[in-house]
């Protein structure tokens, strides 16, 4: 299933309406959708190098927009959605702990989240389901969001192809590595509470999350 999904998925690089595709996933991938559009992106650099920097900026606001529809769900339709979304997805255990990370240490947490395989989609949720300010939430998403597909579009244009080959071959091992690397990215944004040990302990056991500030 997650290779036939990854496939349809490239398959929207050689479409004529690929910018448009572009936008469509990554927008649903910061509120819903699995497959990261990160080699999407990549593959429409390394076809149209000239571009990469409009493609990435597109990956950036449509992942903005996207992170918004997530905080809306997370805001006014968790119990209805958000909380079954959330599950399909396999993130329940780590929401409560999201939640706990992003009240000690704010919008640092969504910088972080941003940059790394942290789901993008666990932490738009979760801020609006908490709470967090708009304002603060829109900002570190555009951080975040923008360092790392302005990145991706340049590795991808620099090493495209052997990144494109590798990920072909080994989807499994890196939907794997993914997984492992949620919670290392995790376990980095505690090095943002300079050493509060207390507050890293209180969010690694988290196990309840309540809704609001």
């Amino acid at each position: 299933m997650l290779r036939r999904l990854y496939e349809w998925t490239m398959e929207k690089a050689a479409h004529p309406h690929a910018q448009g595709w572009l936008a469509f996933f990554c927008f649903a991938e910061a509120s819903f959708f699995p497959i990261p559009p990160h080699p999407l992106l990549g593959l429409m650099c390394l076809a149209e190098p000239k571009r990469a920097i409009r493609f990435a900026l597109i990956a950036t606001f449509a992942s903005v927009l996207g992170g918004l529809f997530g905080y809306w769900i997370g805001w006014g339709l968790y119990d209805v959605i958000g909380q079954q979304l959330i599950s399909a997805l396999g993130l329940t255990d780590s929401f409560p702990v999201a939640a706990c990370y992003l009240r000690e240490y704010d919008w640092e947490v969504i910088v972080i989240a941003g940059t790394t395989p942290v789901p993008f989609k666990l932490l738009t949720i979760t801020s609006g389901f908490i709470h967090m300010a708009l304002g603060t939430f829109i900002l570190a998403s555009i951080a975040g969001r923008g360092l790392i597909f302005m990145s991706v579009g340049i590795l991808f244009r620099l090493f495209g192809a052997p990144i494109k080959r590798f990920i072909d071959k080994y989807l499994g091992w890196v939907t794997a590595a993914f997984v492992v690397l949620l919670v290392g990215g995790i376990m980095a944004i505690t090095l943002l509470g300079g050493g509060d040990k207390g507050a890293q302990d209180k969010c690694e056991a988290a196990t309840e999350v309540h809704a609001g500030a």
